[in-house]
Order: C-alpha cells, then structure tokens, then sequence
C-alpha cells in the first residue's frame, strides 16, 4: 500500500514538474513573444519618429511613450519608457480648432481625432508644429471616453519644406524665364509653364523627350556640341533654337548640374530667356547709332570713323582721299511744296543714284536734309574726284520718278576737298568741302567746285555780312529802287515793284541774293521786310500828292514775314500811319514762300485781303505748288517768270507753257502780269495771247524813287 502510494505519489509529482515545465516552456514562449513583438514596437516607433502618447481625461494627465536609447538592452540598443508632462501651451490661433476637433471626436461625431497646430512645449516661447492622431481607448460603465492615446509627430521641418517647396514652385510658375530639369541622358523630365510659352511645347510634349529637339542646327555634329556643352556642371551661352511652330529664337542659356552623393551629375538644371527682341534690339539701335533711317547709308558718325580710317590709311600708303559735299539744288522748294512724304522719296532716289555713281567701294553718308557726303579711297591722283562728281552730276540727268504718273528733275551742287592736299584731319576736309559747295552753288548749281583757301574769303564775307546787316536799318543803309509795270490794255504804266538795295560804306552795292538769305536765316528779315513796307508805302503817297493817284505798288514779301511775322496787323498799322489806300498796294510772294505753310500763308493772305491789299504769286512755273491750292488762295495776280519769258519766239516748250498761263490766270480771274520782257518779240507774243502787264527792261530799268517820279510823271512809248 505504502509502496503503491509512494508511486502515485511520485507519478503526480512527475506530472506535475512536467506541468511546471510546461507551463514554463509556455510563459517562456510568450514572454519572448512579447518581448519580441515589444522589441519591434520599440524599433518601429525609434524608427518613425513619431511620440505615442496617452491621456487620461478623468485625472487630465498626458503621459508620453517614447523610444530610448539610455537604457539599451543587449542586442537591441533600445527601450521603451512611458513620462507624465504637463499638458503643452497650444497657440492662441490654435486653440479654438483645436478643441472644436477634440469635441468632435469625444461626441462620436468623427471617430479618430486628429489636429495639426502649434505648441510650446518646452515653454520657451519657440513653438513648433505637431500632427496628432489618436482614438477613445478606454470608457467609462456609461460609455463615455476616459482616455486617449495616439502619436504626435513634429512636423516644423516638413511644413518650412513644404512652404519652401511651394514658394519655389510658385517661382518657378511666375518666371518668365523657361526652366527645364533633365535626367542623365538630357531627356526632359519637368518643365514650367514659361518652357511653353516660350518653346510652345507643352509639358505633355516634351516630358520624356531629348533637349536636342530644341536644336536649330540639324546639321551634323551640332546636337553632339551641345550635349558636350551641357555635359559641364557649369555653362551658359547663346543658342539658337527652334519652337515648336519652326519659328527660330535665339535663348540665352544657363545650365547647372546636380551632383549625387558620388559627385557624378544626376539632373540637370536649364534655364532659358528668348533673347531674340533684345538682340534685335540692340542691333536697331547700333543701326541707328551708324546709319540713316531713310536712305540706309552711314550718318554722321559712321562717315567720321570711315572717313578717319581713310586718311590714316591714304597716310600710311602715301595714297589720296576725296571728300565730296553734295547739296540737292532748290530742294527745300520740292519739300516746301510737294509735302515731306514727297521729299523724303526724292531723298531715297537720290541716295540710290549717288551710291550707284560712286561705287560699293567707296562711303556714301547722309548727314541730314538733303546734304550727302561722299568718301574716296585709293585715288591715284586727285583729279580722279572731279570725274566721279562728273558722274553723279550725270546721274541726275534723268528725272526722278516719285510714282508711275509723276517725274521731278533735281540736281546737286558739290564741293570736294582732298587729303593731304588741303586739310590733315576729318572734320577739316568736310569744312572745306561744304565751304566748295557753296562756291558751287554760286557758280550757277548744278557743277562742282575743288577747295581753295580764297573761298575761305568768301565765307568769311558772309559772315561778315551778317554781322554787319543787324545794323542795317539803324545805320540808313537800305534804298528802294522801282521797275514800272505796264498794262498792255490801258497803253500805260499802272504801278511799280520796290526792289531792296543795300549800300555798304566798305563793300558798296551787296547784291540782294547775298544779303535776303542772310537776312531770312538769321531773322532780321522781318524788320528789314517791315522798312521796306513802310518806305514804299512813303513813297507812293508822295507819288500820289504829285498827281499820280492812280498809281499801284508790289512790295516782295518772304516766308520768314508770312509765317513768323504778324504781317496782316503790320500792314494796317503802315497802311494807317502813311495814308495809303490798301486796294494801291499787292504783296508779292514766291510760290515756295506760300507753299512753306498753305495753311498759314492762307490765312495770314486772308486776312490781307480782308484789308483790301492785293495778293501776287511771283516768279510763277518755277516752284512746284498745286493749282488745287493756288484755287483756294485769295490771290489776285499771277507774275509769269522770266525764265519762260527770255525764251519766247526762239523755245517753243516756253511759249507752250507761257500761254497756258495766261490762259489759266484769266480762268482763274486773275492780272497776269510776265516779268523779264527784254524784246519787242517777246512784248509782241504777250500781247498777242492776252497778257494783261509787262515788266522789264524793255519798258524800264528799276531806278531810284525820284528818277521814277519823274519817267512816271511823263508819256511811256512802247513799240508795238
């Protein structure tokens, strides 16, 4: 029994160490599952960086779980430990979404609560970000949340990225520059839309695709030397490049590699600006810089850096070079009257005529107006320049063509100065070339004149001259003379033209076409004009107190009076002051005064003929007004030029055109009045087609006011 009992006894013992062992076995098992599964919570929640935490609502406290390396076990390195903190400052601006989110949660409302807001949490005024997620884990018999756990990330670094991150694509959006990232192989991979406005690819189109299809040269070897260029870290340069539409544009191009960790490239950055407006730009503007606008050929400036190469190479070489100053004859009659449009035309033929003339090889400059400027190199012997002024004045011969209906005939006048033989430097060569072309202008127009120091002399006399004539008045030194006008129909002398005459102490008689331009350009012809009013207007009252009542006067009257001056108020106030009847006095203008401004010269005449004095367009045929305008001025005489006049009887072209004038005058309703009669031919021809007067030496010479009275005082014969 004892025995049987001793075995039982040892067989329970046994099975229950076997049971112990087991159980053992089992919580050992276990234990290293937990341990196991611990392990990686630890690792997972080190690894992630996020904080879990846990908050008891009933005791407000908040405790934090967190992975710790302090307190390392063998072969893992780190632990898990569990802080109460106190509960952080949120941000003022926080709070109120944030307890709205927390409300919501704890009513059942949303099942996870979750936050981003900002936090002090060491309390030290440095508040950062956190993202907070988390859940009810634990309620109360009543169903109602008694804790709270989750994690907490701080996201400060991810949301500076993210706001970096969008500032930098939003830069990226607003350049107005194109930017392209590329991988290794130059295949694009992102584009802004700058890249397509200015490329005209979309980022679909071009995503995947080499950069080379931007290339403008196909030509072979081409894309290899940009994939070279942009195989650098560092390059920019200037591209050409072709859009999407085949337009080409020039790009200037910036480009930066981006390294990998081993320092080889891994993207690439290219920036690209359309610089094709810029350039073309800049080459406008150092076209203008050198050339003119109308004609295309070098100004000012240009000509004087060709022009100083020319001499120091004619310097080096012991070689010549010619300066030719061109002035287009009466060319400010053809702008005056035919309008700018009409003149800058002309400018552009005559540009054309004097290159072809001269030759490619040689300079041809604009220097403003109708002033041209022409560059001779590699003359063997000085006359070489008067042959080719020869040719350009040859070149003019034919008339210019402004449209298929319209000619016009102009000619250049030219002074040509040589290095080494008149001047060293350039602005002296063109001085004394321009100093020819007035000598040319005075030899008759339409010639060319060589440099002398004499003409000097003459420049200096005009100067002279018009410092001289700024006293003129003062000093007494005008007279008029008077040339009598003679009516065919009424077989008498029906009024006089008052000529200006200048008698200087020193120079004597000064002729009036040297001294009326000097007047007109520096202004003094209004007061010179004003005297010349008033003298005539003296004198034909002392004409009519000796018995010549009847007795008309022409007074010349220039641009610079019709335009500048108030000559309607000047001739009222003389008119007043002298007892002159307005209706015995004419004006006499040139076509190219009046047409200067038609619509000034048409109202200042108005306003003449409003006070009764009479309206003459002088030398008429040799300007080039409309008849559409001459129509609408209040005109009362037409004087035909005596270049028609010298001719008739022996040039058929000018007894046409005379007749016609006379015949358009009378149409007009208009004195016809032919200037320059010399023969008695001439008188007879007038007379014959219905000119009404006559004027020139063929009835009298001009003379002084008591010569005149006294011829005027007494019967005119004139022949038949």
């Amino acid at each position: 029994m004892t025995a049987a009992l001793m075995a039982v006894a040892a067989g329970l013992t046994i099975a229950v160490l076997l049971l112990l062992w087991r159980w053992r076995n089992s919580h050992l098992r276990q234990h290293e599952a937990l341990k196991t599964r611990e392990e990686h919570l630890t690792v997972a929640l080190w690894g992630s960086g996020e904080q879990f935490w846990d908050f008891d609502l009933d005791r407000r406290e908040l405790h934090l779980l967190h992975a710790d390396e302090s307190g390392a076990e063998p072969g893992i390195g780190l632990s898990v430990s569990s802080r109460r903190v106190s509960l952080p400052v949120v941000h003022p601006h926080d709070r109120a979404s944030l307890r709205r989110r927390l409300r919501a949660h704890l009513r059942g409302r949303d099942p996870v609560f979750s936050s981003e807001h900002r936090v002090d949490a060491d309390g030290d005024g440095n508040w950062v970000w956190m993202r907070v997620h988390g859940r009810t884990v634990e309620r109360d018999v009543h169903g109602r949340p008694r804790r709270l756990a989750g994690t907490a990330r701080d996201t400060t670094s991810n949301r500076h990225a993210e706001a970096e991150r969008r500032i930098a694509s939003e830069v990226l959006r607003s350049m107005s520059e194109a930017v392209a990232v590329l991988d290794r192989e130059l295949n694009f991979v992102a584009v802004n839309p700058a890249f397509s406005q200015i490329t005209g690819y979309d980022d679909v189109e071009a995503l995947g695709r080499p950069f080379t299809m931007l290339d403008s040269d196909h030509s072979e070897g081409r894309g290899s030397a940009l994939r070279q260029d942009l195989g650098r870290q560092h390059w920019q340069g200037n591209v050409w490049m072709t859009r999407r539409d085949g337009e080409e544009i020039l790009c200037h191009v910036k480009h930066n590699g981006i390294l990998d960790a081993g320092g080889e490239v891994n993207f690439h950055v290219v920036v690209l600006s359309d610089i094709t407006e810029q350039k073309r730009a800049e080459q406008e503007l150092r076209y203008l810089a050198n050339y003119d606008a109308l004609t295309s050929l070098p100004n000012r400036s240009l000509l004087s850096e060709r022009l100083a190469r020319a001499i120091v190479r004619a310097r080096r070489e012991g070689g010549h070079v010619a300066v030719l100053f061109l002035d287009l004859d009466r060319f400010k009659d053809v702008n005056d009257s035919l309008g700018h449009a009409t003149g800058d035309r002309v400018l552009r033929a005559a540009a054309e005529r004097v290159q072809h003339a001269v030759g490619p090889q040689h300079t041809v400059a604009r220097l403003g107006g109708d002033e041209f400027t022409v560059v001779l190199e590699g003359l063997a012997a000085p006359e070489e320049a008067e042959e080719v002024a020869r040719r350009v004045i040859e070149s003019f011969a034919l008339p210019l063509a402004l449209d298929e209906h319209h000619e016009i005939t102009v000619s250049p006048s030219i002074g040509i100065s040589l290095f080494p033989d008149h001047a060293q430097v350039p602005t002296e060569l063109l001085k004394h070339a321009d100093t020819a072309m007035y000598q040319a202008k005075a030899a008759g127009r339409r010639t060319w004149q060589v440099y002398s120091a004499r003409m000097d002399e003459a420049t200096r006399r005009r100067a002279t001259l018009a410092g001289l004539l700024r006293r003129v008045v003062e000093r007494d030194e005008l007279t008029l003379v008077y040339q009598p006008r003679y009516s065919l129909h009424e077989q008498r002398v029906v009024g006089t033209e008052a000529l200006v005459r200048w008698h200087h102490p020193e120079f004597g008689l000064v002729p009036p076409d040297q001294f009326i331009p000097l007047a007109e350009d520096t202004g003094l012809i209004l007061e010179i004009g004003e005297w010349v009013l008033r003298e005539a207007c003296t004198t034909l009252r002392q004409w009519h107190e000796a018995g010549l009542e009847g007795m008309r006067m022409s007074v010349n009257v220039s641009a610079i009076q019709l335009l500048r001056g108030d000559l309607a108020a000047t001739l009222a106030r003389i008119l007043a002051e002298t007892g002159v009847a307005s209706g015995q006095l004419e004006l006499e203008l040139t076509e190219s005064a009046i047409m200067a401004n038609v619509g000034r010269s048409a109202s200042v005449l108005h306003a003449c003929r409003i006070l009764g004095v009479g309206v003459a367009v002088d030398d008429f045929g040799t300007g080039y007004s409309s008849l559409a305008y001459l129509k609408r001025l209040p005109l009362t005489t037409l004087k035909i030029d005596q270049e028609f006049v010298g001719d008739l009887t022996r040039d058929p072209d000018d007894e046409a055109i005379t007749s016609t004038v006379i015949a358009m005058g009378h149409s007009l309703a208009l004195t016809v009045v032919a200037e320059g009669v010399e023969t008695a031919g001439q008188l007879k021809f007038l007379r014959d087609h219905g000119c009404d007067e006559v004027q020139g030496h063929y009835v009298a010479a001009a003379m002084d006011r008591d010569e005149c009275l006294a011829f005027l005082s007494r019967p005119v014969p004139v022949p038949a």
